[in-house]
């Protein structure tokens, strides 16, 4: 048995191929309206993600900022320590000189402490022997510690956005320099200010260590002879140890000053970071928004297409239903490209 297609049918179906054309639109318009949403729900995930990591880079800044208070508050703490020790009578700079004269004093301990005398003296010139030490000892002559400084970044932009937000100029002239940065620059930047920490560490480690070890034997050496309260204890002990202590304590204000600055270099590329993510959060968040109003753009096409169908005025309604999508198509693109 043949199929026919009533003839009432065919004369509702253009024959040329812009009717043919025309008789596909509301197919067409539905694919692209699909798209759109598609790509709409996809960039508004994308914003949602970088809102989401910009929260976590600003949660590190703050780490980062947490340290650099508290290391500014220890800095402070320190030097004030120190100014108020050195405002007391008797007291004097760290000299090495007073540290070879204590430990060739300690031969004139009583005889009960010789035992012991013996062996704190035999640590305590172990310690002076050691390379760190000896450096140590210039540090706390007053020697400037050493400083990583700040490495220029590879991509100037950084440098400048880090200059801007560390004057505090508004967002304004901020979020142009940060929108120019890269990611990698910014990445860069990061693992130079980093590596600066790190480097700084590695260097004021060993020295920290060898000051701290001095400090402890002298804090034993005093407290033995203190306990023993002989006349005949030897009389440098104080002086060296009051010394050795407020040395002490303005190499601990350099060092913690100069490692708040590090931690302080660091908080500010993770605040670049926070202005580039929240940057590239806005960009597809508008993106969303623009592939929905395409959307609606090509539903409206469909259902004007719908209508001139059951209207059968294809030539007006479904021209104007063609360029509905038309608008629609060109507008994704556009904003795909250029938004």
């Amino acid at each position: 048995m043949k199929l026919e297609i009533p003839e009432k049918l065919k004369e509702d179906v253009p024959h040329s191929m812009w009717g043919r054309i025309l008789m596909a639109t509301p197919v067409v318009l539905t694919v692209i309206a699909t798209m759109l949403a598609g790509l709409s729900s996809s960039e508004m995930t994308r914003a949602q993600y970088d809102r989401s990591l910009a929260a976590q880079l600003q949660s590190k800044a703050g780490d980062q900022w947490n340290f650099f208070q508290a290391k500014r508050l220890r800095s402070s703490m320190q030097g004030a320590s120190a100014d108020t020790l050195f405002s007391e009578p008797g007291s004097i700079g760290f000299e090495p000189a007073l540290m070879e004269k204590t430990i060739a004093s300690l031969a004139s301990a009583p005889d009960s402490l010789a035992a012991e005398m013996a062996g704190l003296k035999a640590e305590l010139i172990a310690w002076w022997q050691l390379p760190a030490a000896r450096q140590a000892a210039q540090w706390l002559q007053g020697k400037e510690l050493p400083s990583p400084g700040r490495t220029p970044t590879a991509d100037p932009l950084v440098a400048a956005a880090v200059s801007a937000v560390e004057a505090m100029k508004p967002e304004s002239e901020i979020i142009p320099l940060v929108a120019g940065i890269s990611d990698r620059s910014l990445e860069e930047a990061l693992r130079q200010a980093k590596d600066q920490v790190h480097s700084f560490d590695a260097v004021i480690k060993p020295l920290q260590q060898a000051i701290d070890q001095g400090n402890s034997l002298l804090m034993r050496l005093k407290g033995r002879l203190t306990a023993a309260a002989t006349p005949s204890a030897p009389a440098p002990i104080d002086l060296l140890f009051r010394s050795f202590t407020l040395a002490r304590m303005r190499c601990n204000a350099q060092r913690y000053e100069i490692e708040a600055r590090l931690n302080q270099a660091v908080a500010y590329v993770y605040e670049l970071q926070v202005r580039r993510w929240n940057l590239s959060a806005d960009r597809h968040h508008t993106r969303s928004q623009r592939f929905f109003l395409g959307m609606l753009a090509a539903q409206l096409g469909v259902i004007v297409s719908t209508f001139a169908i059951a209207a059968r005025q294809k030539n007006f309604l479904w021209g104007l239903a063609a360029t509905a999508g038309l608008i629609a198509v060109l507008f994704t693109v556009y904003v795909y490209l250029f938004i």
